[in-house]
């Protein structure tokens, strides 16, 4: 019997995935993942130079590295990548779902990505949320940043640490937090309420935060799905700020008192 399309083509992206492979690059990017245990590493490139910057973490990761000349650095990576000798092919993260990464937490915060394809903004909002105490990141598996090279420089070890969730439906993600209690709040320059006055008297609540891209910002559907749509207080009447510096604010701005 003939399979239906629609499983075939399930099965076909299914073995895609498996296949998949990432190349980080960069000292510190490359560092943190042979030192990170639930990282699977498939091949690590580096120069002479940077093999013995790197010796303990290798000697950690227990992979041989493959010695490459400065000058003909044979890693497949863009060649405009400042790789500083070192690039390591592993398989993506498995965070696994939003059970266990946004349940459980006293007052958890979450930053979900509305289109937010660029790795650089995606990364440095890795690095915030770490830094700020956030459950995960959700991005959504369409028109958002996968795992990169560039993604894990900018995120500067954190991808390694913070939760980076892709889900399938933005939406649907936004109800499913919802109903476990989150106060879901989509960030809009055109809002009435700034963060801290919705949030006066709901500290308590586990709260998660919509960003939209730079420009179009949030989808008509995400602002319909969200419970309400909040600002940050500017101090002066012109300009915007980067979404990654955005994503910062917010978080600081709605932390438990």
């Amino acid at each position: 019997m003939k399979k239906p399309k629609w499983v075939v083509e399930k099965e076909q992206a299914r073995k895609s995935a498996a296949a998949e492979t990432v190349w980080l690059f960069g000292l510190h990017a490359v560092r943190d993942a042979l030192m990170n245990p639930k990282r699977k590493k498939m091949r690590l490139i580096v120069t002479r130079n940077a093999g013995d910057k790197l010796a303990e973490a290798i000697e950690f990761a227990g992979i041989t590295p493959e010695m490459a000349d400065p000058r003909k650095f044979t890693a497949p990576i863009d060649p405009g990548s400042v790789h500083q000798g070192a690039a390591l092919e592993v398989k993506p993260l498995d965070w696994g779902g939003l059970t266990e990464n946004c349940i459980g937490q006293k007052n958890p915060r979450v930053l979900l990505l509305d289109r937010v394809t660029d790795p650089h903004n995606v990364g440095a909002i890795l690095r915030s949320a770490e830094v700020l105490g956030a459950s995960a990141v959700i991005g959504t598996r369409h028109h958002s940043a996968p795992e990169t090279g560039a993604l894990a420089k900018t995120a500067s070890g954190a991808l390694e640490r913070q939760p980076y969730l892709r889900v399938r439906n933005l939406a649907d993600t936004i109800i499913e937090l919802q109903s476990m209690g989150y106060l879901v709040l989509g960030l809009d320059g055109e809002a009435d309420e700034t963060i801290e006055t919705t949030l006066s008297d709901k500290r308590d609540r586990p709260v998660a935060l919509v960003l939209g891209a730079e420009g179009p910002g949030l989808r008509q559907k995400t602002k319909e799905t969200v419970d309400q749509l909040v600002k940050i207080d500017a101090a002066g009447g012109f300009g915007s700020l980067n979404v990654s510096n955005a994503a910062a604010i917010a978080l600081y701005a709605s932390q438990p008192r």
